[in-house]
């Protein structure tokens, strides 16, 4: 790991807002509640639709949006048991995407063996995951790791986000602890440094030293007093496609990212915290404190951030040559992950064809 890096002006014409995502990892698309048995639900993974449904027996299935017959969304249609029911002409679906009853096919016919493309999905940490890339990959793959998640120890705050952004500008807005000037009304840290850098293959770590003076801090255990001035090292994970944010053993965010199209991105959040108080009076009131700092404090944040990101967006769209100066090596670096996984992402044309059913 690099000590003490320096800031030095990088100039670029911004093509990795044209980057796109490596398909072949595991991409948040909701909160686990938000899957219930009786009604599928249509999520977007980089342009591609589709439906994910939770069988009567708990489980969840994901089929590419699209009924083999007509075309028609499957998400606009019901759950029987273990299937999906187009609304159109009733054709069934499994959870494999194979047809296995037309309601008015006569008896004795057998159905297409052509099927509707099938995604690996499943659950971690409170959200739903799905694999949009090679199906033979996704045993392999790891969800990030969430070793705070379920421990009492930790205040959980879950954080929603969706962007009108591409997903690199979301993620250099997560790298990029300079902009606490953006902040500065909500009391939030000053003077950062950024003190250690290292980037390897799919990855790039951070250390910056921030500092803090304010109510926030003395809540969070940061400081004896709302006047007391106090510095902290922030250490920032960016395993693509995901982040770790972790302030030595005062909090951690776990930032999910979910790239919905070259313009748009959403997150599922999980930030935990050791409030500076004792467990006896903030545990019996976890759910709605944790209601209360994101309503109150975090979402004020991140609306601030959702500000900055979006006008970036729309200022590129607006003239996508422009040549843009960054001086961040955090930010270069993370950059040239985005832009190699990139070129890791293999085309799906072939696993969007009719497969046949086996």
């Amino acid at each position: 790991m690099d000590s003490n890096p320096k800031l030095a002006v990088s100039e670029t014409r911004n093509a990795i807002r044209h980057a796109g995502i490596n398909p072949n990892h595991w991409y948040p698309v909701g909160w686990s509640e938000a899957f219930r048995p009786a009604k599928p639900v249509p999520v977007t993974v980089w342009n591609q639709t589709i439906a994910v449904f939770r069988a009567s027996d708990g489980s969840l299935h994901a089929l590419e949006d699209a009924c083999l017959h007509k075309g028609v969304a499957l998400h606009k249609g019901t759950v029987a048991g273990d299937r999906i029911v187009c609304a159109y002409h009733g054709w069934e679906f499994d959870g494999l995407g194979r047809c296995v009853r037309i309601p008015y096919l006569p008896e004795g016919r057998k159905c297409p063996s052509a099927r509707v493309r099938a995604f690996p999905v499943r659950e971690g940490h409170g959200i739903v995951w799905l694999f949009p890339g090679d199906p033979a990959l996704a045993d392999g793959a790891d969800l990030p790791a969430v070793p705070e998640y379920g421990d009492p120890n930790w205040l959980m705050i879950r954080i929603p986000g969706h962007f009108r952004a591409h997903f690199s500008i979301c993620n250099e807005n997560t790298m990029d602890v300079f902009h606490g000037h953006l902040h500065k009304d909500l009391q939030g840290w000053f003077d950062p440094i950024l003190t250690k850098l290292d980037r390897e293959e799919g990855r790039v770590v951070a250390e910056y030293q921030v500092t803090y003076r304010s109510r926030l801090a003395k809540l969070l255990g940061l400081a004896k007093s709302s006047t007391e001035t106090c510095q902290r090292t922030v250490s920032i994970d960016y395993t693509y496609p995901h982040y770790r944010n972790h302030m030595e053993r005062i909090s951690a965010l776990y930032l999910m990212r979910l790239p919905v199209g070259p313009a748009e991105t959403r997150s599922f959040s999980l930030m935990f915290l050791k409030p500076g108080l004792p467990g006896w009076l903030w545990r019996p009131l976890r759910r709605p404190l944790s209601v209360l700092l994101w309503r109150l404090l975090l979402k004020r944040f991140l609306d601030q951030d959702k500000g900055m990101m979006e006008s970036e967006q729309a200022t590129f769209a607006d003239d996508p040559g422009a040549v843009r100066v960054e001086i961040n090596p955090a930010i270069v670096a993370l950059r040239r992950v985005t832009v190699a996984q990139d070129h890791c992402s293999v085309t799906t044309d072939n696993l969007l064809a009719p497969q046949a059913a086996s």
